[in-house]
């Protein structure tokens, strides 16, 4: 009983924070959405200069690692230890691989001379600085907590192989999954922010 009651205590704090994650997101959301009003052309002329390519690969990784995390949950429920840690490190590992694209993303844009402050970005209209401006905060943002997010499951994947998480003790896993299904949710909306509306 003890076990039921602590896991519906960490699964509602769990909840809330993720709540406050959404509004946070929801935020920048809504800061974008006043900006592209305001730029639509600007707006136009930088998503057209981004690497669908990278985005998609990313949204690609994101969604299959979500999936990762809900098998490795299932594993734990039937009691499949070698599912559940498989699947678990394979969500790891594809977080890792997210931040490494994204590190490849960046480089590619900075290199080219597009950076907060950069002299080429000053050259160019108010609507793009302020797209670009969005695109390293939101993008940034979503990458440290997809840090976050990888180390926990690293955590669970530890915890996993310590038999720690088990059939009968799975909150810890559950709540690294709930927090990486709110992680890809927000990439879900940023991809098409910065990649496919023109």
């Amino acid at each position: 009983m003890k076990h039921a009651s602590d896991r519906e205590g960490t699964t509602f704090g769990m909840w809330l924070f993720l709540c406050v994650e959404i509004l946070f997101f929801g935020g920048l959301f809504l800061l974008y959405a006043a900006y592209l009003r305001r730029f639509p052309d600007s707006f136009h002329v930088a998503v057209s200069g981004q690497s669908i390519v990278f985005g998609t690969a990313n949204t690609v990784i994101m969604l299959i690692s979500s999936w990762a995390v809900a098998m490795a949950l299932s594993g734990v429920h039937r009691g499949f230890r070698l599912q559940s840690r498989r699947y678990t490190f394979l969500a790891f590992g594809l977080g890792i691989i997210f931040m490494l694209n994204k590190v490849l993303e960046w480089q590619d844009k900075i290199s080219s001379g597009i950076y907060p402050d950069s002299s080429l970005l000053q050259t160019k209209p108010d609507g793009e600085v302020l797209f670009y401006g969005l695109y390293y905060l939101m993008t940034g943002l979503h990458g440290i907590h997809v840090i976050i997010g990888s180390v926990l499951l690293l955590v669970a994947y530890v915890f996993l192989r310590a038999e720690r998480i088990n059939q009968n003790n799975y909150a810890f896993l559950e709540n690294a999954g709930l927090y990486w299904h709110s992680l890809t949710l927000v990439w879900v909306f940023i991809f098409p922010l910065f990649y496919l509306i023109a």
